[in-house]
């Protein structure tokens, strides 16, 4: 079964479609066509044109303020496109991943082999290939590169999480997005944990800072309590 996310894109494509906007193949993925489509709907109608479906563009768009879960919400696409992704694994040993490469040569990064790792690579791919006009900070490999992106801000949903790794004050690091957090942890959904895509436990003293798109209007939400033992999350550590 499609998960409600799917659905609600497909939904806002298929209003785009209907009105004449092209977003691309009508399939529930939130791709530079549908964020184009959604800002030429936005400047023909009024509305600020930043690519994404808040509860004004809904109105306009679809008629109701569509009724969805935090998780769901498609004025945080790049979240979406992370969730869509869960379970993409790297290739262990010689061979790469095709999906992993392909998100380089998208994103214009010189990357030719997944044992490198690709925490800051999959977070780069998860914000370019959904707002177009964002800036990435200089060599996204580097997870710490990650703390000059857009502007900082609380930890919520979507926001991207940096890590320390080694020590506080070193070169090392680890770079996701939030996806929930429990009294010890954030539950952080990124590349490269465990070898794959997923979600893990990080412990909370580890953020060096929480990071939201400079293109993007923020959408402050209630923090996402989890339960540190829910089966939903795995308990590896990054």
């Amino acid at each position: 079964m499609a998960s409600k996310s799917v659905e609600n894109i497909k939904q806002i494509q298929h209003a785009l479609a209907r009105k004449g906007y092209n977003p691309g193949p009508v399939d529930g993925v939130w791709g530079r066509l549908t964020e184009a489509a959604v800002r030429h709907f936005q400047a023909d109608h009024g509305l600020v044109a930043d690519g994404v479906v808040g509860p004004k563009t809904s109105v306009v768009l679809l008629g109701n303020e569509m009724a969805v879960a935090p998780s769901d919400d498609p004025s945080i696409p790049w979240f979406q496109e992370a969730r869509r992704l869960m379970g993409v694994r790297e290739v262990v040993g010689p061979g790469n991943e095709p999906q992993i490469i392909d998100w380089a040569k998208k994103a214009g990064i010189d990357y030719r082999d997944d044992d490198i790792p690709w925490c800051g690579l999959f977070v780069a791919h998860c914000v370019s290939s959904t707002l177009s006009s964002e800036l990435l900070p200089g060599n996204p490999l580097g997870a710490r590169n990650w703390l000059k992106f857009g502007a900082p801000c609380s930890p919520m949903l979507g926001s991207i999480l940096v890590f320390w790794r080694g020590k506080i004050d070193g070169w090392k690091g680890h770079v996701g997005f939030y996806a929930g957090e429990d009294k010890d942890a954030f539950h952080v959904l990124g590349g490269n944990q465990g070898n794959s895509v997923s979600i893990v436990r990080i412990a909370r003293d580890r953020l060096l800072e929480a990071r939201w798109p400079a293109s993007a209007p923020v959408c402050v939400t209630e923090k996402v309590e989890l339960a540190a033992g829910d089966s939903f999350f795995s308990t590896n550590e990054a």
